[in-house]
């Protein structure tokens, strides 16, 4: 019959050893966790005050939400496509363009432009028109330019359908214009026509008077009723005019305006580099006993 082993290590004590271990060589040093923890957030307000100032430029965009010809109901666009603004303002094209205006190099853009939709909770984001532009620039200058330049290539994007839109329907208005101007002239025509011919020294036959007065009746009755109809259809155009450039039509609601945003933050760089140092002090507390071991046992 075989013995029974009674010297079975058990891991959770030698890891306890372990760690009290540990804890007592960093509090018979506890000087190096603390500076390097005094050191590291030093080191970290130093990297933040070394680091390079960017300005921030926000805009705030309105897509507008297009609706049929007629105006009875809203249709499908880029404007209502939620991935539009993202992906033009990412592409090379615009991205060129704002570089241009703003006076950088591409490079400088590139990863720096940012978009974001506004919702309120429980909206579907592409019922959305409006949506924010963010560019980060050395200048506050540039800043702004790149920001409006990216705004500008997203209108030109999505404003198309509309301003035909609005140029068909100013057309209309202009037309609808000139034929309530020749309608009242034919009225006027017709009315001046008709007094002339009842006047009391009109030397018109009293047939021939009331032949007269029914052409000039039935002229002005024509017109009158023609002229209803052209106001009406001069209303609607000005109304579905009103709908396209205050609803349809995409626009800025709020011009880039830019504010430093530093690259760094001094509290987080501290804060990083103090949790850097202190973990990197307390390292060289826990090995350093076996290091000066090592070094007295190699130089006996």
């Amino acid at each position: 019959m075989s013995e029974r082993r009674t010297d079975v290590v058990d891991p959770d004590a030698e890891r306890e050893v372990d760690l009290r271990s540990a804890w007592s060589r960093i509090a018979a040093r506890w000087w190096l966790p603390v500076g390097g923890l005094v050191v590291g957030a030093i080191l970290g307000v130093l990297v933040s005050l070394g680091s390079s100032q960017v300005y921030k430029a926000q805009t705030l965009l309105y897509l507008g939400q297009p609706f049929t010809p007629g105006g009875a109901g809203q249709i499908q666009s880029l404007a209502t496509n939620p991935r539009t603004v993202s992906e033009t303002i990412r592409s090379e094209v615009a991205l060129e363009k704002a570089a241009r205006a703003a006076d950088m190099r591409l490079g400088q853009l590139r990863g720096n432009v940012t978009s974001s939709i506004v919702t309120t909770a429980g909206q579907p984001k592409n019922l959305s028109p409006l949506v924010t532009i963010q560019v980060l620039a050395p200048t506050r200058a540039k800043a702004s330019k790149a920001a409006d330049s990216l705004a500008a290539s997203v209108i030109a994007q999505v404003s198309p359908y509309v301003l035909e839109k609005i140029r068909e329907l100013e057309q209309q208005i202009a037309n609808n214009q000139r034929q309530l101007a020749e309608v009242d002239r034919r009225i006027a025509i017709a009315t001046q026509q008709q007094n002339l011919a009842l006047a009391p020294d009109s030397p018109l036959s009293l047939t021939e008077k009331l032949l007269v007065s029914t052409n000039s009746n039935a002229t002005i009755n024509s017109a009158e009723g023609r002229r209803a109809s052209i106001q009406s259809d001069l209303t609607s155009a000005r109304q579905l005019l009103s709908l396209a450039e205050n609803v349809e039509r995409s626009r800025i609601v709020l011009p880039a305006a830019a504010q430093k945003a530093s690259a760094t933050s001094r509290r987080n760089a501290a804060a990083v580099g103090g949790l850097i140092g202190l973990l990197l002090g307390g390292l060289a507390a826990i090995v350093a006993d076996p290091w000066i071991q090592r070094r007295s046992a190699a130089s006996a």
